[in-house]
């Protein structure tokens, strides 16, 4: 049977991130995507205008009905915007039976704007992270979510133990906004640490970056990789994709997630 990957996201009418990054990822993947929008943004490459959240309701159908018919091998969360979306995802995935849950926390988009509000902070924390199989927040994300500051590798390790302690099976701690010659990702089961390295691309189109390495992820373990070689292969697609990455707008441009059939460099 063909594998199956679910995004329950936000719209981005750029089509750089949300719902339209992960759909691109999980199609050049081989994986049938499928998708519960929370909410609709108005947005590009410089901004973020308008913000229209789905009824709660609405939001936790688009998942069961994807689910009881269509079936769900993997699935991931990106923008929950507020604490009513956060509580209605966190039932339809209980009430599903959804096991492999990738839940990257955007907070912010790449041009700064909020995504998700102060007040629902603490709900993704209680209600979403003790479901997920992994959670992968930036340094900005997991500085939020910890509570304190992300200097150097110590203070990661220190935010993958401390985002642990919320309930998640495993934790990577992306490091792209770490300055160096390299992009250190660093991932922790409970067990061991383990560091995912890629040469820092020095581009300011990046915009996606965290949806489209989530839904790669996502993306192998819908095919049945252990959590451990989709984050490896994952680190590999989206170094790629950033390497090959869009010079659209006038912003921060998207990434290039059909790198593996065609680039657009002359």
């Amino acid at each position: 049977m063909v594998p199956r990957a679910l995004t329950i996201a936000g719209s981005d009418s750029g089509g750089g991130a949300g719902i339209q990054a992960d759909l691109k990822t999980f199609t050049v993947l081989g994986v049938y995507g499928m998708s519960a929008i929370t909410s609709i943004t108005v947005q590009n490459t410089v901004g973020v205008y308008e913000v229209v959240d789905l009824p709660p309701r609405v939001v936790y159908e688009q998942i069961r009905v994807v689910v009881e018919d269509i079936g769900v091998d993997a699935c991931k969360t990106g923008m929950l915007s507020n604490e009513d979306i956060i509580r209605a995802v966190a039932k339809a995935i209980k009430d599903t039976r959804i096991e492999k849950l990738v839940v990257d926390p955007v907070m912010r988009a790449k041009s700064g704007d909020p995504l998700l509000k102060q007040s629902a902070r603490e709900t993704l924390i209680r209600e979403i992270l003790p479901l997920a199989l992994l959670v992968t927040p930036n340094i900005p994300e997991a500085e939020e979510l910890c509570g304190f500051k992300i200097r150097n590798f110590e203070d990661m390790e220190k935010a993958c133990k401390k985002i642990l302690s919320y309930g998640p099976s495993a934790v990577v701690v992306k490091g792209g906004h770490m300055e160096g010659e390299e992009s250190v990702d660093v991932f922790y089961d409970g067990k061991v640490f383990e560091y995912l390295k890629g040469e820092f691309i020095n581009t300011k189109n990046t915009h996606g970056t965290g949806c489209t390495f989530s839904s790669a992820i996502t993306s192998y373990l819908a095919k049945g990789y252990s959590l451990i070689d989709s984050v490896r292969m994952a680190k590999e697609y989206i170094q790629k994709a950033i390497e090959n990455s869009l010079p659209l707008g006038k912003g921060h441009g998207p990434l290039n997630h059909m790198w593996p059939f065609y680039s657009f460099k002359t």
